[in-house]
């Protein structure tokens, strides 16, 4: 049997993981970074690439302001280039009911270092000619942006394996225990990692390792509704999403400079942990496209040339677990980013980091800790949100 130790063992090699991984190994700790497939295979490698901080939680801010400062010199930290682009992000509305909402929040964002602009109709219009005729108004935030979701948790997982960081990909794990002062990962291929710190960083499979703790958390599975078109000339910069308190007409898209439009949005599919499946609906792809053509009306005539999901972890609060567990010293969470963490995931992997370094983090997390849920009812095991679509977009 294999024996291998560190400092800090990380199950899930996600974004969140593998940036946790990169930032432990610049603070001089070894790791272990352990995946059951591929790094970025995924909730993260599959959602839209969306680098934006409004419409986020408000107590998230400041986390989210953390992860852009990284994001701004990225390709610099890690030797990398994940396509990240400060295009800014566009959020506009159907209605005055939904721009008073837009409103309220540039208002509070203000005082969490989140400046917006605010555009009525003629303004928007000036601005942003693309923009369909219903829209009202619109809150743009300049520099937010987009990057690619499928380079972004390989390059940092390169990178912290660069920087001295043990990959393990394909490596399935069956037990986690903690004995005496070190927790004791066992591995299919009959490895065992051990290390006096665990950090779970396993999206959609986060709350089983956690139950096995006694921290058990009411995650439900679902399945973004992704799609690409064919490409065209590279015309629309920003990211353009939808506020509105109608699911349906929640959607969102940017485009690459190779010219393809990403978009989804709306209402999100099934998704099964325990198979590693998640399935696209296609009556969600025709309302998606529905949806697309009245924000950007010129994109009528495009072809869609591919559609995917993924498995994403959603809390009923919206918002993740990311922190210390309540239960265990030395197990550390950070999961459940309800289909909302890809902005986040270098800021978490170093906030992270700094937690488990130096048992504390000048970046508020607190209203994130497993905790929360410690006295919740029964009755919300199965709760679901539907919420995030209309907060994010």
């Amino acid at each position: 049997m294999t024996q291998m130790s560190a400092d800090v063992i990380i199950v899930g090699g996600g974004f969140m993981g593998s940036a946790a991984a990169f930032f432990l190994r610049r603070r001089g700790r070894s790791v272990i970074l352990v995946e059951r497939g591929l790094v970025g295979q995924q909730a993260s490698g599959v959602n839209f690439g969306n680098v934006r901080r409004q419409g986020r939680f408000l107590p998230q801010l400041p986390l989210a302001n953390r992860s852009r400062k990284i994001w701004e010199k990225l390709n610099y930290l890690i030797g990398e280039d994940v396509e990240f682009l400060p295009t800014g992000h566009l959020r506009l509305c159907y209605s005055d009911e939904d721009f008073a909402v837009l409103e309220r929040y540039a208002a509070e964002a203000r005082h969490h270092d989140l400046d917006l602009e605010l555009l009525g109709k003629n303004a928007l219009r000036d601005r942003f000619p693309f923009v369909g005729p219903e829209a009202v108004a619109a809150s743009f935030s300049p520099k937010d942006g987009h990057a690619n979701p499928r380079l972004a948790a390989p390059a940092f997982a390169r990178a912290a394996g660069r920087a001295g960081a043990t990959i393990l990909e394909n490596t399935e794990i069956t037990a986690i225990e903690k004995i005496g002062e070190d927790f004791e990962v066992t591995s299919g291929n009959s490895s065992v990692l051990k290390a006096p710190s665990v950090l779970v960083t396993a999206g959609a499979w986060g709350g089983q390792l956690s139950k096995q703790f006694g921290e058990e958390v009411p995650l439900v599975a679902r399945g973004p509704q992704m799609a690409v078109t064919e490409p065209v000339p590279y015309a629309l910069k920003p990211v353009v999403g939808v506020y509105s308190k109608v699911t349906e007409e929640v959607v969102y898209l940017r485009q690459v400079e190779r010219g393809n439009i990403v978009y989804g949005g709306g209402t999100r599919g099934p998704a099964y942990p325990d198979l590693r499946r998640s399935y696209v609906l296609p009556q969600h792809s025709l309302n998606q496209f529905q949806q697309v053509q009245r924000l950007v009306p010129a994109l009528k005539g495009l072809r869609t040339i591919r559609t995917w999901s993924g498995i994403e972890g959603y809390m009923p609060d919206d918002i993740p677990v990311m922190g210390e567990s309540a239960k265990e010293s030395g197990l550390f969470y950070a999961f459940g980013f309800c289909g909302h963490g890809f902005q986040l995931g270098p800021g978490v992997g170093d906030v992270m980091a700094e937690l488990i370094d130096r048992g504390r983090t000048v970046t508020p997390i607190d209203p994130f800790t497993i905790g929360r849920f410690a006295n919740r009812d029964d009755s919300d095991a199965n709760a679901s949100s539907e919420t995030e679509t209309r907060r994010i977009a």
